[in-house]
């Protein structure tokens, strides 16, 4: 990939051009964008009002080398090393996933349903919480919320505290693994539970982008074919036991499996479920209220 005229404008042109390639013209303008944006704080209204400004040979380089990683279907987030997510700005790297427009706004409505609370401190668990994002969202947006987070990866709870600390809140992070909660978790009693556990069955890879295979980590997305409700089934065991009454459970699930995991929850003599949709008319939000 030869190098345009440091001339931002030219910058942009050019290599918005190589992008089209894999993304298409909008998608690439854009990423050009949040790139400028990112790196060297330069946005639209600065280069139709600069026309002539350019780039030193440093800078060049960075959007050159950034743009040959997007080439390679490396996803933007993890280029910059960041992402927003409820308002509050996440690291991410490629040991946890990069948070979800439907996530967000599963978090929404959990901020919004804990208001109803009758309680004076609401105790939350994040069961795999990765970067953090769906944890420290809530221990923002619920003043009065005590919040717990587990995941199995120590590295993906290294990414998480470096968030709770950049955003200015406390929470409890745990190295658990859902499937074997260790004892001291086990005895404790939460108003929510929270989880956006593995669900996208081993056969849907192949429906998969690029970007998501080959960089997001496959332990948090993937659960085997034979037993896709596995991490539903193992949260729910555990909530018998450790949701307080009038509780709640929040899912984000697998679009196609919405009527299997209510099944399940109402199996697991949690009767009151509620399929949610999302933005997008799909099934992606299960509520279970104890």
């Amino acid at each position: 990939m030869k190098t345009p005229s440091n001339l931002v404008r030219d910058c942009r042109r050019y290599y918005a051009g190589e992008l089209e390639k894999i993304y298409g013209s909008d998608e690439a303008n854009a990423l050009i964008m949040i790139l400028l944006e990112h790196y060297f704080g330069i946005n639209r209204v600065k280069i139709a009002l600069e026309p002539k400004l350019r780039l030193s040979e440093s800078e060049l380089l960075t959007l050159h080398f950034a743009v040959k990683e997007l080439l390679k279907n490396k996803p933007i987030q993890y280029i910059i090393g960041v992402t927003d997510f409820c308002g509050l700005q996440f690291h991410v790297d490629e040991n946890v996933l990069i948070p979800r427009p439907e996530t967000e706004e599963m978090v929404q409505k959990i901020a919004r349903s804990a208001e109803t609370m009758c309680t004076s401190s609401v105790h939350i668990l994040d069961i795999g919480t990765g970067s953090g994002c769906i944890a420290i969202s809530l221990a923002k947006l619920i003043k009065n919320s005590d919040v717990t987070a587990i995941d199995i990866s120590e590295k993906a709870l290294e990414v998480a505290k470096k968030n709770a600390e950049v955003n200015g809140v406390n929470v409890n992070f745990v190295h658990a693994d859902i499937l074997n909660p260790e004892e001291g978790l086990s005895n404790q009693k939460f108003d929510i539970i929270v989880s956006n556990p593995p669900y996208v069955c081993e056969s849907e890879k192949k429906d998969m982008r690029a970007n998501v295979l080959d960089y997001e980590p496959a332990t948090a997305l993937f659960v085997s074919d034979d037993d896709p409700l596995l991490f539903y089934r193992k949260i729910l065991e555990f909530s018998q036991k450790n949701l307080r009454k009038d509780g709640e459970i929040w899912f984000e699930i697998n679009e196609k499996l919405g009527l299997e995991t209510k099944k399940l929850c109402i199996d697991e003599n949690f009767i009151n479920v509620e399929i949610i949709s999302d933005y997008r008319g799909k099934d992606r939000i299960v509520k279970v209220v104890l």
